[in-house]
């Protein structure tokens, strides 16, 4: 039986909409991928596979009517690992989910299941190191200002919780890896894409920081030092909890 190969642009509506393809044509032998790909296979037939929001309501609505709320979003949240060789594992768990006749949540027992349980914690940790390590910079504006670079497309998991703790003050964190971020103008969270001339001015803003910043940094970092104490240093416990590849982004240890 020869293999279809869905080429989707990556977004959660587009995976969706590849769901709608597969059981609209009643396909079989299914290979996912998000992007373009490239095949040179005798037998393998290649479906662009365009995002419709129509469709993708279609499918989310029965998705949800076989799975819980949280089944839902932990689907969502397991999407947003972005991980290559993935988009085949989420697409099985749905087409599971369709095709059993009881909820699936709970079935360990399927590879499916046990592959998107994984990826959701690998997503919700990085989800965690966010909130704890985003450092926020005070821009001539008043805005304030966080770069960030993690593993997993975890920002729009973080709207919440910082919308409801920094409600009183507008914001920007940016995600330099992909290249977008959030906006909060004390209203509203939008997703915003700024026009940096090179990669290092997105991590680095200095020329747009307030006089204050520059205090409010040594400050940190003073109170930092002070609660640093030598004798107790354990450096493999620190960078267990706050891994290396974050601090360039940490007040405290630039």
């Amino acid at each position: 039986m020869a293999t279809t190969t869905l080429i989707y642009d990556g977004t959660f509506e587009g995976l969706l909409s590849a769901v709608f393809e597969v059981y609209t044509h009643r396909l079989q032998t299914v290979n996912l991928h998000a992007g373009e790909w490239l095949t040179s296979a005798l037998f393998e037939d290649v479906i662009k596979v365009v995002t419709d929001e129509t469709r993708a309501a279609r499918v989310l609505k029965g998705l949800k009517e076989r799975v819980s709320h949280i089944g839902v979003q932990r689907l969502y949240a397991a999407h947003l690992a972005g991980m290559v060789g993935e988009d085949l594992n989420l697409l099985g768990y749905i087409r599971y989910a369709f095709d059993s006749p009881m909820n699936i949540e709970e079935d360990y027992g399927n590879r499916y299941v046990v592959r998107v349980s994984e990826l959701v914690r690998m997503v919700r940790r990085e989800k965690h190191r966010m909130e704890a390590f985003v450092r926020f910079q005070q821009l001539t504006d008043g805005t304030f200002y966080a770069a960030i670079e993690p593993d997993f497309n975890v920002l729009p998991l973080l709207i919440r919780h910082f919308k409801s703790r920094y409600a009183d003050q507008k914001w920007i964190i940016y995600d330099i890896k992909r290249k977008y971020g959030l906006f909060y103008d004390l209203h509203d969270v939008q997703f915003i894409n700024l026009d940096f001339s090179d990669d290092n001015k997105a991590a680095n803003v200095m020329a747009s920081f307030s006089e204050e910043e520059g205090i409010y940094q040594q400050l940190w970092k003073n109170y930092f030092n002070s609660v640093n104490i030598a004798s107790r240093k354990n450096t493999k416990l620190h960078v267990r909890h706050m891994p290396k590849r974050y601090w360039k982004h940490l007040t405290e240890k630039i």
